[in-house]
């Protein structure tokens, strides 16, 4: 408040407390306090001040009405001195003399220049009062004179507007054209801390003012304007303000003529404002402290801050220096005449180490957040009166509104009672005529009673009263319980009419439950009040209506069995409405009895029953399918929950009982994520409602159990035994169970110094209440993940899906001071995944859950870090106050990980923010009680924490604090409204409390285990299980959704990432590129390195993976400018359009119509367009010359530019762009740049343009190119040559016939070259001459030609032999012929060519005239250098005339040449047969499109055209040879042969099992061009003819063995680096057949083994049937089975053989081998004793012939066995016949993809099988491969039993047999459970039985193979 006795220019008291600063009688010196030195003007008295206030009239100034103003007389001025305590403002002044002040002096500095902002203080308008006469010598004195340090750095920091209320006054004008705003002195922000650890600021030197406005106009960034006021200006301002300027004295005489100094940002300076003048003069503040290093500016001297310049005011001024500031204070100039010079001078660019000092790493607490409450005696006493005296006055109305009330329905019960009147508005008779309050009376009693209990003035009501209202509300109790309301689906309208009828009785009984319930909670203390019997009654009546009518209601639908009865009852939705309204406040009441009453414990148990049922009711998901609306049930379930919580907190001992229940209702939750959250958060967010409901019950479990209820029950025990009489009384402390808990410490200051005493009496409270809200959030946990182990997501039990769902909803509660309750849930249930993960033993499933739950965990901190983050960087460089600003710096500081636990767990921390803004919200919310419990607790544990951890910088002043804060909040504990008495606090705003939990959640252990989960989801990525590597990635996903961070620096993610993406399971490389892409949009810098990873998955084995693969090429192509990247991914695409898969062929030519097309669609003449054409050409261009992309980038163009294509004209308008610029780019000239695109690459891609579209090309583009053809007889450039003529080949049929000229050059150039040009060129040559003489309309040269070649030909063929001249121009000429009778048609030449003589006889055509001059030089007779071009020509011709085909001269020639099976020879013909086949395809597509329009056909012809016939007869002649040349060999030769037979495959010219064993034999071929077509065709054929083709596949299985052995020379069934099954091509294609074929199919490739051991024969001492068994036996091995039905079915018919054909052969070993009799005993049982009878010599008698044919048959099942094993190891699949008992695979399961096992390599079957086989060689090693096949089926190695009782999980690998040799001597315990004898062979032969027959000689009859699979299937259960 304002000083009276004092004036002051600011508007404002120069002492902050002027009632502490008076004179003291003889005052001490160096006591501390300051003088005051008063002004003499005294203050108006009150009669002499009212004529100058605004008031026009007032109340008269009776003591008795308003108390006189004067200071501190009375209550209502309390004494300053109460608000700062004179020790406090004595240390205060103290610390404001000091030079460096404490942040205690700022931050009260700011505080009170916070309360004199212009905002907060009343503006007066008062009259100008008369001026005293003023002595001269009081001109001079100085305000400041005699004031405390602290007032005056108040005075001197803290500037008021103001304007004067005289008019002549001016109003002060800025700098600026803004007010002067409050100099506050703010702190440097905190933001300044966080950089370094040692921070340096600069010392403030003792500058002047123009010093330090320099500095600050510096440092202001944007455009400052200062006036410099002029001489006039200046004078008026020193005269008008003369008298409150400090004495002049202080400076000295030199200093006032100075020069003025002005820095560099000054010359952007300009005045354009009028003079500025300033009341007080104030050191202009320096810049903020963010600046680390700032010059100085040189010390300034002047005369006169008002000769200067103005005051600019800056954000963030430094701390006030008393010292410094009084002894450099400019004062005012006397002399007005003096000039001021201005100078300009550049700041030095260096800095003295003297300037700066360090700083603290953070800021301190704020300390005027909070304050304790001093309770004045005027607050007790009004405490005591109940309040104020309107409160009384109110409480008073409203007790006696009640007891009018009450009357009226007492005199309504008597009327009607003892007048036997009529009943009345407010009371009726029962059906027993017992009367009985109705609806309105219970209303307006419930009414009365609420507001009595609220204004405090129940109390007071009679007891007699009370019991009465309640005893007529018996009545309707009891007449509605026993009315019968349950709801049933089968009623009609009837029915529900008459139960409608009953609602009206319902409600009043409920509202009679509702009355007597609310007496109950108005804190009374009589015992009569609480009458079990009526709360039994009012509890049974609501449990009947909730089970009877609500929760019936809620489950009703408007559809299914429940639609009829839901419409009857939504025509009374109001009145159902009203009751379910009634239901919402009785339970309420309820709750509020839990609380308040101890209840028993059927009452209790009824309750809990009651919530916990309408807990889990499943409401309706929408407005329409609920009878009453959706929200009418949820807010009586958000009661329900409310209850349940009330009887968990009271009732300790039901705890565990509640839990219980809870936790076995979740099956009948619904798992659907809308349908489930349905609880309301108050951000907005929704949860489930049991959720919400177990965070709340553990955070109340965390409160200490309120004892009111036993107090008040001991008080009500005491009562009655009073009431009996008997004078002995038990105590209270005694009835409520014993004394409480006694402490030591008592107060703050004992605390303070017995800290330690102190911490401990907190941790004995809070551990034990911690210990409690850890074991029930442990035992929900523990409950939900058990079974969610144990479940599903698409399982019968919701446990799994709902584990998601809550894990979801306590991470979306994370970051809420609601529920802190969800950090401990998430963090036990953290440490349960860390065991399933870390668990060896634990199953790829448990683990898969795990790491999901931890990504999940892990991107909610992630978020939480990202978040707040931000938050606090906001608040850091925002306007925030000092609050916002401390919690940013703590905030940044505690990610960094620099903050100690003192700074979080202090008195003004984060947990005391955080309860401030929980307990300003207690009216709105009462249930965040627990929360505030809950983070009290918590509190509670991390001070001790904190206390007992060490390392503590300064512990005298630390542990006081931690005793003081340890006291406090055991208080807090004992007592909730503790705190809110105690202290006060500042108001908190919500994001200021959501950064302050955040602070505390930073500091958690879940939050601080976030490194550790990174660590276990990297770990995961190389972990053996595929699905778990594939689930840790796509949780490192869910990581990097929310903090990309982790990605940079050298980040050990990216390795894994890119390791996953070579990963050898299919899921595992999606999933990694899936990451990769994630991580490229993030960092876009990742590009390069990742890009290669993903072109290099362009030809990965699974499809899935190539389509995601190219789908990511395609965002980083669109993305990335560079050409090298954008021409690799290009290229990549272009090689997928030839892809096995058509879905992938398909999206290749989409992307790269998107890449290369779609983006110029747009039409743009501006330069950046033009260079993005330019640029996509070089592109091109690049691309074309890398790689064999040519013949590829024929066919997609053609597709592009197809007619069926969806954007045909657009894509044509774009390709005739670039073909424009590629035809400028080759008139070009050539420069030096090795990046730009050569001319000669631009002819390759035009080439490819016109086979894609001759239409792109114009004619002038055309004739650009002649120039290039000059040079096609000659070697210049035969690339650039061939180019052109390709390109006119395919564009001059677009040319119109006008322009002849230039038709005539092409052909005066062209035909000299026919000579000259290669067979390839002259191809297109002869066909660009032909197109010419058409359009010309004459071929007269090209006749002339041919009849010369025919001619010089003829002349040739008399001779017996040709020297080399002639074979020369014999080739050259059939050359020449081949061409012309290939593209041109001469018969209109006819008579020319008859004419000649020398001719053979002309037969009808020219063709056949050329064909009857060249056969005779195809004759055997003549030399491989005739014969070669004879044929070549007569096939060139045959191409364009396929009826000679047919000609006897001409299919003699051929098949002669077949015969001789000479290559070239027959490369010329396969050459013609390729060439005409094509054009018979091509022919017969067309022929199909035409198909679809109505077409007439020759029926005479078979066939889509009229040479289908030659077609058909050739292929059948000569399929025999072609398919011969295909399997002869694998090189150009086989691949021409198959490139044939593909086109007679395609067009069906043969039967397709004629076809179809060759091509299966050509997919196992190493050359990929012929094993990749033939897998084309055998797909082709397969889709269209499986049936047929499944006969043929054991013929194709020993056709490919066969071709491996004899042609490839590798016998051997796969292909190593990898290991890769020789027929896996075939698997592949058997993949679109059914499940069941491919079963069938392997069944019968496992028989293929299957063996007669009579019949195995060597043959040049090697056994055919053991290599091809071989072959199988690893092909087998190394299949990519789809399914594991597939793998299960295989490995099965494996075992099946061994056990069924080796149990014949083991026999036979034994007996005609090793001679064992029946009596022996077995090798299995006695392995040393047997192993050395077998190492004695054989005996003479053995047939050696027979030894080799057992030995072949043990080799082949002992290989089999070994593949059976390794499939095992490989796919995981169980050994042991128990434990393949326990985990048989379900049927569900049988359809899934096999899983490889991580580390399993194809190495030790490949070498075992080899060394298997090796056997053979020598008849000791044959006996040493007998002796281990006796073993195997003797002994199943597989399963050890040390004893019966115990089972071994051994799924490794089998033993070996030498393996087992060695061991047994060393370990004769493990031996191998012996194998049973009805399945197998071995063990103790059984003594035959008299009357059995002895057993036949020979090898056994086969068993009925159903006896042998049922006799597996219940002996050895291997799956």
């Amino acid at each position: 408040m304002a000083n009276p006795q004092s004036s002051n220019p600011n508007g404002m008291a120069p002492n902050m407390n002027q009632q502490a600063y008076l004179p003291q009688p003889q005052p001490q010196p160096g006591a501390g306090v300051y003088q005051q030195h008063q002004d003499n003007s005294r203050p108006f008295a009150l009669n002499e001040a009212l004529p100058y206030t605004p008031f026009t009239s007032v109340f008269p100034f009776e003591p008795d009405i308003i108390s006189n103003p004067t200071i501190g007389s009375g209550p209502l001025a309390p004494s300053l001195a109460n608000v700062v305590s004179r020790e406090d403002y004595d240390t205060l002044n103290k610390e404001a003399e000091n030079f460096n002040q404490s942040k205690r002096v700022e931050g009260s500095l700011e505080f009170v220049q916070h309360l004199l902002k212009a905002e907060k203080i009343t503006q007066f308008q008062f009259k100008t009062a008369p001026k005293p006469p003023t002595q001269a010598n009081k001109s001079s004195k100085s305000l400041t004179n005699g004031i405390s340090p602290f007032a005056r750095m108040v005075y001197d920091n803290t500037a008021i507007v103001f304007r004067s209320s005289t008019p002549e006054t001016s109003n002060a004008s800025t700098p600026n054209g803004h007010a002067m705003s409050p100099r506050v002195t703010k702190r440097p922000s905190p933001k300044a801390h966080r950089q370094e650890p040692t921070k340096v600021a600069k010392r403030k030197p003792a500058t002047t003012n123009t010093t330090t406005n320099t500095q600050a106009v510096a440092h202001n960034k944007s455009r400052i304007e200062v006036r410099l006021p002029t001489r006039k200006e200046l004078d008026v301002a020193a005269s008008m303000y003369a008298s409150s300027a400090p004495p002049a004295a202080e400076s000295p005489p030199a200093a006032q003529l100075q020069s003025q100094t002005v820095s560099l940002a000054d010359l952007m300076v300009t005045p354009t404002v009028p003079a500025l003048v300033v009341s007080q003069v104030t050191p202009a503040p320096v810049p903020s402290p963010r600046t680390k290093v700032q010059s100085k500016a040189p010390p300034i001297e002047q005369a006169s801050l008002e000769e200067t310049h103005d005051v600019v005011e800056t954000p963030e001024p430094p701390p006030f220096h008393p010292s410094t500031q009084d002894q450099n204070r400019p004062t005012a100039s006397s002399n007005s005449s003096r000039q001021a010079n201005i100078r300009i001078e550049l700041p030095a660019a260096s800095f003295n180490r003297d300037e700066f000092v360090v700083v603290p790493d953070s800021p301190d607490t704020p300390t005027h957040l909070s304050a304790k409450r001093k309770r004045s005696s005027r607050d007790e006493l009004e405490e005591s009166l109940g309040g104020a005296l309107n409160q009384r006055e109110l409480a008073n109305a409203a007790f006696t509104d009640l007891r009018r009330c009450f009357q009226e329905i007492f005199a309504a019960e008597d009327y009607l009672s003892h007048e036997h009147g009529a009943a009345s508005h407010l009371l009726t008779l029962t059906n027993e005529q017992e009367p009985t309050m109705t609806a309105a009376a219970h209303d307006k009693a419930q009414k009365h009673i609420t507001r009595a209990i609220d204004l405090g003035c129940f109390r007071q009501a009679p007891l007699d009263d009370l019991l009465r209202v309640q005893s007529l509300s018996e009545g309707s109790l009891k007449h509605a319980y026993a009315l019968d309301f349950k709801l049933d689906e089968t009623w009609g309208e009837t029915e529900v009419g008459f139960w409608f009828q009953h609602l009206q009785d319902i409600e009043m009984g409920l509202k009679a439950a509702r009355t007597s319930l609310r007496i109950m909670c108005g804190g009374r203390d009589e015992k009569q009040l609480y009458s079990e019997d009526m709360i039994q009654q009012g509890l049974n009546l609501f449990r009947n209506v909730i089970g009877d009518i609500i929760i019936p209601t809620a489950e009703l639908r408007s559809t299914g069995p429940t639609g009829n009865l839901f419409r009857l009852l939504a025509a009374h939705r109001k009145v159902i409405s009203t009751l379910f309204t009634t239901c919402h406040k009785v339970f309420s009441l309820l709750s509020d009895l839990v609380a308040s009453v101890d209840l028993s414990e059927t009452v209790v148990n009824t309750l809990e029953f009651v919530a916990s049922r309408l807990i889990f009711v499943e409401n309706a998901h929408t407005e329409k399918d609920s009878v009453v609306g959706v929200q009418k049930f949820d807010a009586l379930r958000l009661v329900a929950m409310n209850v349940l919580s009330q009887v968990f907190l009271m009732n300790p001992s039901q705890r565990e009982g509640i839990f219980n229940e809870i936790l076995t209702s979740l099956e009948k939750l619904p798992i659907g994520k809308q349908s489930a959250r349905q609880f309301k958060l108050s951000d907005g967010k929704s949860i489930q409602p049991v959720s919400a409901l177990i965070m709340r019950l553990i955070q109340s479990s965390a409160g200490k159990v309120d004892d009111h209820k036993e107090k008040t029950r001991g008080r009500m025990m005491q009562t009655i035994a009073e009431d009996e009489g008997n004078g002995n009384s038990a105590p209270t402390d005694a009835i409520n169970g014993g004394l409480e808990v006694p402490y030591t410490v008592k107060t703050e200051t004992h605390a303070a110094l017995q800290h330690s005493t102190a911490v401990q009496e907190l941790q004995a409270l809070a551990k034990t209440l911690a210990d409690g809200a850890h074991r029930n959030a442990m035992y929900v946990v523990n409950f939900i993940v058990k079974r969610a182990l144990k479940s599903t997501k698409s399982g019968d039990t919701p446990f799994r899906n709902l584990l998601d769902l809550f894990i979801e909803d306590f991470t979306t509660c994370l970051d809420s001071p609601d529920w802190p309750a969800a950090e401990l849930l998430l963090r036990l249930t953290m440490y349960m995944m860390f065991q399933q993960v870390d668990g060896d033993k634990n199953a790829a499933p448990a683990r898969n859950m795990a790491l999901e739950l931890l990504g999940v965990m892990a991107a909610a901190i992630s978020k939480l870090r990202s978040h707040v983050r931000k938050t606090a960087t906001s608040f850091d460089e925002g306007d925030s106050d000092e609050l916002g600003r401390w919690l940013a710096d703590l905030t940044l500081n505690v990610l960094e990980g620099n903050t100690s636990m003192e700074k979080t767990v202090g008195w003004l921390g984060p947990y005391r923010v955080v309860l401030e803004y929980l307990q300003d919200r207690l009216d709105d919310d009462p249930y965040l009680k627990g929360a505030i419990s809950y983070l009290i607790t918590d509190w509670g544990s991390q001070v001790s924490l904190g206390y007992n951890s060490a390392g503590a910088e300064d512990p005298e002043e630390r542990e006081p604090e931690f005793g003081r804060v340890a006291f406090r909040l055991r208080n807090m504990i004992e007592d909730t409204k503790w705190l809110a008495r105690e202290y006060s606090f500042k108001s908190v705003a919500p994001n200021h409390a959501k950064l302050s939990y955040s602070i505390i959640l930073l500091r958690s252990t879940f939050c601080g285990s976030f490194k550790n989960i990174l660590n276990i989801l990297m770990g995961s990525m190389t972990t053996d299980q595929a699905t778990v590597r594939s689930r840790s990635l796509k949780s490192i996903n869910l990581v990097l959704d929310t903090d990309p961070t982790i990605l940079d620096g050298d980040s050990v993610f990216i390795q894994l990432i890119l390791q996953c993406s070579n990963d050898s399971s299919p899921q595992v490389r999606d999933s990694a590129l899936g990451l990769i892409g994630k991580c490229m949009a993030m960092r876009p810098r990742l590009e390069e390195k990742m890009t290669p990873t993903v072109i290099q998955r362009f030809i990965d084995s699974g499809i899935g993976v190539r389509k995601r693969a190219m789908k990511l090429a395609k965002d980083i192509y669109l993305g990335n400018e560079s050409r090298e990247v954008r021409s690799a991914i290009a290229n990549g695409l272009l090689h997928r359009t030839q892809d096995p898969d058509e879905g992938v062929r398909e999206l290749a030519r989409q992307m790269i119509e998107e890449v290369w097309i779609s983006p110029f669609y747009k039409e743009d003449d501006s330069v950046a367009s033009k260079q993005a054409v330019t640029d996509h050409v070089a592109l091109m261009v690049q691309t074309a010359k890398q790689g064999n992309t040519a013949l590829v980038l024929d066919k997609v163009f053609q597709m592009i530019l197809s007619p069926e294509s969806r954007a045909a004209e657009a894509n044509a308008r774009v390709c005739t762009r670039l073909v424009a610029n590629l035809v400028d780019l080759i008139g070009s000239s050539e420069t030096d740049d090795p990046s730009a695109p050569s001319g000669r690459d631009a002819f390759q891609v035009l080439m490819i343009f016109a086979r894609a579209d001759p239409k792109l090309f114009t004619f002038e583009q055309i004739r650009q190119l002649e120039p290039y053809i000059a040079s096609v007889s000659t070697s210049e450039d035969l690339a650039v040559s061939r180019a052109a003529v390709v390109i006119y080949r395919r564009v001059l049929p677009q040319v119109s016939s006008v322009h002849s000229n230039f038709l005539s050059d092409i052909r005066k150039v062209l035909m000299p070259a026919t000579s000259k040009v290669t067979r390839a060129l002259l191809d297109d040559v002869v066909a660009c001459l032909w197109i010419i003489s058409e359009l010309l309309q004459t071929s007269e040269p090209l006749a002339r030609l041919a009849l010369s070649c025919l001619k010089g030909i003829r002349s040739m063929s008399g001779r017996a032999s040709l020297d080399r001249t002639k074979v020369r121009q014999f080739d050259r000429y059939s050359l020449i012929i081949g061409m012309i009778g290939k593209h041109c048609k001469l018969d209109s030449h006819e008579e020319r060519f008859k004419s000649e003589t020398t001719l053979p006889k002309w037969k009808g055509s020219v063709s056949r005239l050329m064909v009857d001059t060249l056969v005779p030089f195809a004759n055997p007779s003549q030399p491989i250098e005739v014969r070669r071009p004879a044929l070549d020509a007569i096939g060139l011709i045959c191409q364009s005339n396929p009826r000679n085909y047919v000609s006897a001269n001409v299919y003699t020639a051929f098949q002669q040449a077949f015969d001789e099976r000479v290559p070239i020879l027959e490369s010329m013909v396969l050459r013609s047969f390729k060439e005409f086949l094509l054009v018979e395809e091509q022919r017969s597509e067309q022929a199909a499109s035409a198909g679809k329009e109505t077409v007439k056909k020759d029926l005479k012809v078979m066939g889509s055209t009229s040479f289908d016939d030659v077609a058909s007869a050739t292929t059948q002649r000569f399929l025999k040879d072609i398919t011969r040349i295909t399997l002869a060999s694998y090189d150009d030769h086989a691949f021409l042969a198959m490139e044939v037979l593909s086109s007679i495959n395609r067009q069906g010219l043969v039967h397709p099992k004629e076809t179809g064993v060759t091509l299966i034999t050509l997919e196992t071929c190493p050359v990929p061009k012929i094993s990749e077509l033939a897998y084309h065709e055998h797909r082709a054929l397969h889709e269209k003819y499986e049936s047929v083709l499944e006969r043929e596949y054991a013929k194709a299985i020993q056709s490919a063995f066969q071709y491996q052995r004899d042609v490839i020379k590798d016998p051997r069934g796969a292909t190593e680096q990898p290991f890769t099954s020789k027929l896996h091509l075939l698997i592949e294609v058997l993949k679109i057949s059914k499940s069941k074929s491919r079963v069938r199919f392997l069944e019968k490739l496992v028989g293929q083994v299957d063996f007669d051991p009579t019949k195995l024969h060597a043959v040049h001492t090697s056994f055919p049937h053991v290599d091809f068994s071989r072959f199988v036996i690893e092909n087998i091995a190394f299949f990519e089975f789809a399914t594991i039905g597939e793998l299960q079915a295989t490995v099965h018919a494996m075992e099946k053989m061994v056990t069924g054909t080796g149990s014949g052969i083991a026999q036979a070993i034994e007996s005609e081998i090793f001679q064992v009799r029946m009596e022996s005993v077995s090798v299995s049982q006695q392995p040393d004793v047997g192993g050395e009878q077998l190492k004695t010599p054989a005996p003479p008698a053995i047939d050696h012939q027979r030894l080799a044919q057992l030995a072949a048959g043990s080799v082949i099942l002992l290989s089999l066995w070994e593949a059976r094993t390794y499939l095992r190891r490989l796919y995981g699949l169980s050994s042991s016949r128990r434990e393949s008992t326990k985990g048989k695979v379900a049927a569900k399961d049988l359809t899934k993809a096999p899983v490889k096992v991580q580390g399993v390599t194809g190495d030790k079957l490949w070498e075992d099988i080899a060394w298997i086989v090796s056997a053979l060689d020598t008849p000791e090693r044959m006996m040493e491969q007998c002796r281990a096949f006796v073993e195997l089926l003797n002994v199943d190695s597989e399963v050890k039993v040390p004893d019966e009782e115990e089972e071994f999980d051994l799924e490794g690998d089998a033993v070996s047999p030498d393996a087992e040799d060695d061991e047994g001597a060393a370990e004769p315990d493990s031996r191998g459970r012996k194998r049973k004898a009805g399945g197998t062979p071995g063990g103790r032969k059984k003594r035959a039985r008299s009357n059995s027959k002895p057993r036949p000689r020979g090898r056994p009859r086969k068993q009925n193979p159903e006896v042998v699979e049922a006799d597996l299937d219940g002996d050895i259960e291997w799956i």
